[in-house]
């Protein structure tokens, strides 16, 4: 994945209320938590001092309970909703600086927004709603009625073209909302609580769907939600908040195996761990008559996948990674990791032998 960050937010505060400027300024209004803030100055902040970069190619999770400041932070990114302090970047380009013409394209060409709420517009056609963004953008009818065309049959609404909004399930309006953003070929897909209206199974479906687009075209998407679970299967690295501040930033491996403080730990208290943690985390140094004999893993297996080799094998799975074995997982390692007892092995305790 490239490293070079396409969003890069230093600082960020929103705060609602009188005088909310003078609040980010202030080392002695920051210190205060929300209710002591709100009754000493009438202001709710948001977001509280934020800081992360959006890596190309990835999907960055932010995840918190309803009021943790998640779609307040999205919506700043392209100041839909305006920020009160810090710093927004975009591939360099400092967005709380940008005039109206420059905000402008961003939203329309560079980073497209999917809503939980479809906003489709009902007297038009499938085809019509998905071209929507390229008709602002000024692109002849023909043109961006060939190109929704081609979004539509990406996301798995061929033959629907033609049909009205109020003809559709829930799930396939969510699906021209994802190709109407797609349609304008963004750098960036921001997705707003976009299936938490959804029926589980739909909700499933468009959970895949993301995850095949991703996968096809590599898009760096920004996901905002509310379920941990979608969290832990959509995200890359994830951005746990809490009454506006990111209390934790990681992969969901970092998350779910070393959380933060107790709250993060009471948060992924449920979690299946063999389902996110990976061998890394449970695998040991090879001895001499190892490195050669037993089922190979990825080092990016999951555990659960890895007791399933184990269990069918009858011995110790070997840990491959480009043809060499950097280690050896075992009946006893994974239960440790399932149970919660077994710890990270230190960064460059692996000995890396050559894989028969």
């Amino acid at each position: 994945m490239d490293t070079t960050p396409v969003f890069s937010v230093e600082g960020l505060w929103k705060v609602f209320g009188p005088k909310a400027d003078r609040v980010p300024g202030d080392p002695e209004l920051t210190a205060l938590d929300p209710a002591e803030l709100r009754s000493r100055t009438g202001c709710t902040a948001a977001v509280r001092d934020v800081s992360f970069d959006v890596r190309k190619g990835e999907v960055f999770v932010v995840m918190g309970l309803s009021g943790s400041g998640k779609s307040t932070l999205v919506r700043c990114l392209t100041r839909l909703i305006e920020p009160t302090a810090g710093t927004i970047a975009i591939d360099g380009e400092d967005v709380r600086a940008m005039d109206r013409s420059r905000l402008r394209e961003l939203r329309r060409h560079r980073a497209a927004m999917v809503f939980q709420h479809f906003g489709l517009l009902p007297h038009r056609t499938v085809l019509d709603n998905v071209a929507y963004g390229l008709e602002i953008q000024g692109m002849g009818k023909a043109e961006r009625r060939e190109k929704a065309a081609e979004v539509i049959a990406k996301v798995g609404l061929e033959g629907l073209e033609h049909r009205r909004p109020g003809q559709l399930s829930g799930g396939q309006q969510q699906r021209v909302g994802l190709a109407r953003a797609l349609a304008v070929d963004p750098e960036v897909l921001l997705f707003d609580e976009p299936f938490s209206a959804l029926d589980p199974l739909i909700r499933r479906e468009m959970q895949e769907e993301v995850i095949r687009l991703h996968r096809d075209e590599g898009r760096t998407m920004v996901f905002i939600t509310h379920d941990l679970q979608e969290a832990l299967k959509l995200g890359d690295r994830i951005a746990l908040m809490r009454d506006g501040r990111v209390v934790q930033l990681g992969t969901p491996e970092e998350i779910v195996g070393s959380p933060a403080d107790d709250y993060v730990r009471d948060f992924v208290r449920d979690v299946p761990r063999e389902q996110v943690m990976t061998v890394r985390t449970a695998m040991r140094r090879p001895s001499a008559d190892q490195d050669g004999n037993g089922p190979a893993v990825r080092p990016d297996a999951t555990v659960s996948e890895a007791i399933e080799a184990v269990a069918r094998a009858g011995a110790p799975a070997r840990v491959v990674d480009k043809g060499r074995c950097v280690g050896v997982v075992d009946s006893d390692t994974l239960l440790g990791v399932v149970a919660g007892t077994e710890q990270p092995a230190p960064p460059g305790t692996e000995q890396p032998k050559e894989a028969v």
